[in-house]
């Protein structure tokens, strides 16, 4: 198993009870977890402190997930980033040619998504 003391995620999504629900998951873990309600908001905080990886939204109002993809990607070309979708890989797949290491579907597996970390993080 990774050490994941002091690894560190920002979580992006506009649905507030999402962002607890991985929060207390991803903390239970190990991991320091930071938040976002928006794509502008994770914007900034990326600006101040990079995390080990990026949990984000593909649908949010304002700036969606491709969008904050595209924005990460223009900056940082190695920042792992995990997409979160209630809708299949059809609809990721925009993020996913924007540069983001892959997704995973809603409702979250939360034994799938920490795979999914650990090998990002690595």
């Amino acid at each position: 198993m990774l050490e994941r003391k002091g690894r560190k995620i920002l979580a992006v999504d506009d649905t507030a009870d999402n962002l607890l629900l991985l929060q207390v998951f991803l903390e239970s873990e190990g991991f320091e977890v930071e938040v976002a309600e928006s794509g502008s908001t994770a914007l900034n905080r990326l600006q101040k402190s990079i995390p080990d990886l990026v949990l984000l939204d593909v649908m949010m109002p304002g700036m969606n997930g491709l969008q904050v993809t595209q924005e990460i990607r223009s900056n940082n070309r190695t920042l792992p980033i995990l997409l979160i979708s209630a809708h299949d890989k059809t609809q990721v797949q925009p993020g996913l040619d924007a540069g983001a290491n892959g997704y995973i579907q809603k409702p979250i597996d939360f034994t799938q998504l920490l795979s999914r970390i650990e090998a990002l993080t690595a």
